[in-house]
């Protein structure tokens, strides 16, 4: 009896729920606690991306596995879309729930933070700033990924989108409709609105 309640003592507790999101080929695996830092997302586009996080090396080596990312208390992971998630969805989700219990680490060296805003920004990189970590961020997050501000110039704002936005055929209409709208409205100065690196 002693033996079974310490081995119950080093497996953590995981519950793991599945999340939908408006890419078709991601999925959110979502934990009951933490896995990063709060603020803090990491993103791996591929294998080679991945040499600070031996979760996301792991995750790789299944052969249906494109891009992994991590932030807050979920794993967003995208598939090669010939693969339908019924066909796989079990076998990650029973993977990240066991390296979760057994405490490994998601990952092994972090870059310092960048905090969102810098002395050198100027007004307008600021309101576009505020305006994306209060109204866009957070929507973006509950559907798996992120979005971060690259540059603002002659009328056009880039952004970075990461995890399930990246890639994903709808990102393009939240792009357009959504986040393009909403900063032309708040901010005349913008014309138009740009992914970078999709």
């Amino acid at each position: 009896m002693k033996t079974q309640s310490t081995t119950n003592q080093d497996k953590r507790y995981v519950n793991l729920y599945l999340e939908a999101n408006p890419n078709p080929n991601s999925l959110k695996f979502v934990a009951n606690f933490m896995l990063v830092p709060e603020g803090t997302n990491f993103d791996f586009p591929d294998l080679a991306s991945s040499e600070n996080s031996p979760l996301a090396q792991a995750l790789f080596q299944f052969p249906f596995v494109e891009r992994v990312f991590f932030m807050s208390n979920f794993i967003t992971v995208t598939k090669k879309e010939a693969i339908d998630w019924y066909e796989v969805q079990d076998e990650i989700k029973t993977f990240i729930k066991q390296y979760l219990e057994d405490s490994k680490p998601l990952i092994t060296k972090i870059a310092p933070e960048q905090a969102p805003f810098n002395e050198n920004d100027s007004e307008i990189d600021m309101k576009i700033k505020s305006i994306l970590e209060e109204y866009i961020r957070p929507a973006v997050e509950q559907d798996g990924g992120a979005i971060s501000f690259h540059s603002f110039k002659d009328g056009v704002v880039k952004v970075l989108l990461q995890g399930s936005c990246s890639g994903c055929p709808s990102s393009t209409i939240t792009l357009k409709a959504g986040i393009e709208n909403l900063l032309k409205r708040m901010l005349p100065e913008v014309q138009s609105v740009e992914a970078e690196g999709i």
